[in-house]
């Protein structure tokens, strides 16, 4: 037995079906769709969207496909920038020895602009030839993508059949009969009867010219039989099956649910609030939550962006709670990790709530931080009231204070984590410094001689499809000189010491925000860059701006172009564009007006 399969014949005796059982399909006659995901075992179960996907297409009879799930084990080889199977073997799924390439379709799910180039190694890996025009139709797999990473698509135009825009219940659904009707009745213009699926973004079926340096000038439909613009699909309750709600799959450690989808705000920067807010049933995460007790899962993940907007939390905490003081009577302990909340939306029979849990914390410091227990998450975004105003936040300082106050009165909160916005147009200087400012009032009005204050700077990076998405970005370089000061001024503001007891300032790697930049705002030729920097054996977790540079420039492009504000009639994502010219406008003037005030 080879090493890979001794693995993955590991993994799979680990793992417990958490959702409705159903009968495994007989493959004969059905396609095989492969999700390819980037991360180990116990990660990829958390990712909610292959993993829903995965379960729909396996558990619905009219899908003519069965799925499979290949991820980056651990026996595999790192050279350099590249992944190998331990003795050459083909890379195969955990469901099939066959290999991945054999496949009728591959799916991958990107999370993040900055790691579009994961493609590249996937794709190499499973011995996919990289370009779509290289991919020769019934002999290579269908490539299809989706996620917020692939908000704008075309950096990997030339790599990616199809994009799945939005939610893909019924658009992969359909996607798989089409190519399962072709597979059958043979030959047919396949890609441009794709395109005209709801929900589906076909980037072959478009032409672009391109702007010297970055953009374009105009894209447009090959045929009249394209659609001039692609929507974004997004379902109600009753059209999404249970495991959009709740991870399908444990391994016995951890296991998750989501209890609402979007948000009830519609921040300007933020792509949360551009779906509309769902409630997953009560019934199916009580039903969950009593399913992990059955398992004994000691780990409860609430993955959503704002669980205090669920209407039934309290009801869901109970059963948790219960779950836990059963578990603790036997002698186990059971620990809830709680993702994003508004601290305006705070209340104390949350905190109570959530308090008699025990066992809580956050899931980035679970994740990265060695505190994890007892942090309640509180985003302010920026320390300036006016600034929090212009971009459409409602989340005002007295209502921050409030929940603070309560954190205090509570009692059982030692640890909270800040959210905080830097380098975005309108800011000045003296708005940096008040976020040190801030962090200090923040720890003084908890009260507690242990309370702890985590500062995550984020760098402002304006989203395709919000009312930002031409707004100009900063150099991440400069952006970390800026964190730096804010971290130099919380210092000096507290003191050496009680800065390294109480205090921790954190941001992302510059090099990972330099991909960002160009990827999350760039046209067809961004891929080329990142396939040549692949090939040259560029490590690209950890790429220099320089080296960015220099590779840009062989293609004809320039970095700070990409930072400037898109002023453009004509964004490289427009066929997905439906953002208000007039909401984009208003924005940048009133951010510009402030600016201008010294």
């Amino acid at each position: 037995m080879s090493v890979l399969t001794r693995e993955i014949d590991s993994l799979l005796a680990k793992e417990f079906h958490l959702t409705t059982p159903y009968e495994p399909k007989d493959p004969d006659g059905l396609l095989r769709m492969v999700f390819l995901i980037p991360f180990g075992h116990a990660f990829s179960l958390m990712c909610n969207g292959p993993m829903g996907l995965y379960d729909l297409i396996n558990r619905s009879p009219r899908i003519p496909a069965v799925a499979e799930r290949a991820l980056q084990y651990d026996c595999l080889i790192h050279d350099g920038n590249r992944l190998h199977t331990p003795g050459g073997e083909p890379y195969r799924s955990m469901e099939s020895p066959r290999p991945v390439n054999e496949a009728d379709i591959v799916g991958l799910s990107m999370i993040n602009a900055g790691d579009l180039h994961s493609l590249l190694r996937l794709l190499d890996l499973a011995g996919i030839p990289r370009r779509s025009a290289d991919r020769v139709p019934g002999r290579d797999p269908l490539v299809v993508g989706g996620n917020q990473g692939l908000a704008d698509p075309e950096p990997l135009a030339d790599y990616i059949d199809v994009v799945a825009v939005g939610e893909a219940e019924h658009s992969l659904a359909e996607l798989i009969r089409i190519v399962h009707a072709h597979c059958q009745a043979g030959g047919g213009a396949l890609l441009e009867e794709l395109s005209r699926i709801p929900g589906l973004y076909v980037p072959s079926m478009y032409e672009c010219d391109f702007s010297p340096g970055a953009g374009v000038e105009a894209i447009r439909p090959r045929s009249l039989k394209v659609p001039p613009a692609v929507h974004t699909q997004y379902l109600k309750v009753g059209d999404l099956h249970d495991a959009h709600f709740v991870y399908p799959i444990t391994d016995g450690t951890a296991a998750g649910c989501h209890p609402v989808v979007g948000c009830l705000h519609s921040c300007h920067y933020c792509n949360l609030g551009v779906p509309p807010f769902r409630q997953a049933p009560l019934d199916l995460l009580l039903a969950y939550i009593d399913r992990l007790e059955e398992l004994k899962v000691p780990k409860i993940i609430i993955s959503a962006p704002t669980f205090t907007q669920y209407r039934h939390r309290q009801q869901l905490l109970d059963r948790i709670l219960a779950y836990a003081n059963r578990a603790e009577a036997d002698g186990r302990r059971v620990t809830t990790i709680i993702g994003s909340i508004r601290a305006d939306e705070i209340n104390a029979d949350y905190l109570d709530a959530v308090t008699r849990l025990g066992d809580f914390g956050h899931l980035f410091t679970e994740l990265h931080l060695s505190q994890t227990r007892g942090v309640i998450t509180v985003a302010p975004e920026w320390a300036s009231p006016d600034l929090v105003a212009l971009y459409g936040k409602t989340q005002k300082k007295e209502r921050v204070d409030r929940a603070l106050d309560l954190c205090r009165e509570n009692g059982n909160i030692n640890t909270v984590m800040l959210y905080f916005i830097i380098g975005a147009p309108g800011e000045r200087p003296e708005d940096r410094m008040a976020i040190a400012t801030y962090a200090r009032d923040v720890r003084q009005r908890l009260g507690a001689r242990d309370a702890n204050v985590i500062v995550k700077l984020h760098q402002f990076m304006p989203k395709p499809g919000t009312p930002t998405q031409r707004l100009r970005m900063a150099d991440p370089d400069l952006v970390r000189d800026y964190g730096d000061q804010v971290g130099d001024q919380l210092r000096s503001l507290v003191g050496d010491e009680e800065y390294q007891a109480h205090y921790r300032v954190e941001q992302f790697p510059t090099s990972r925000m330099h991909l960002e930049v160009v990827c999350s705002r760039g046209d067809r030729r961004i891929g080329h860059v990142l396939e040549d920097l692949y090939d040259a054996g560029t490590d690209l977790a950890s790429l220099g701006k320089n080296d960015l540079v220099e590779a840009l420039a062989k293609r004809g492009l320039d970095y700070d172009l990409h930072l400037r504000h898109m002023d453009d009639r004509i964004l490289p994502w427009q066929i997905l564009n439906h953002v208000s010219a007039e909401a984009e406008q208003a924005l940048a003037r009133a951010l510009a007006k402030r600016e201008a005030v010294q």
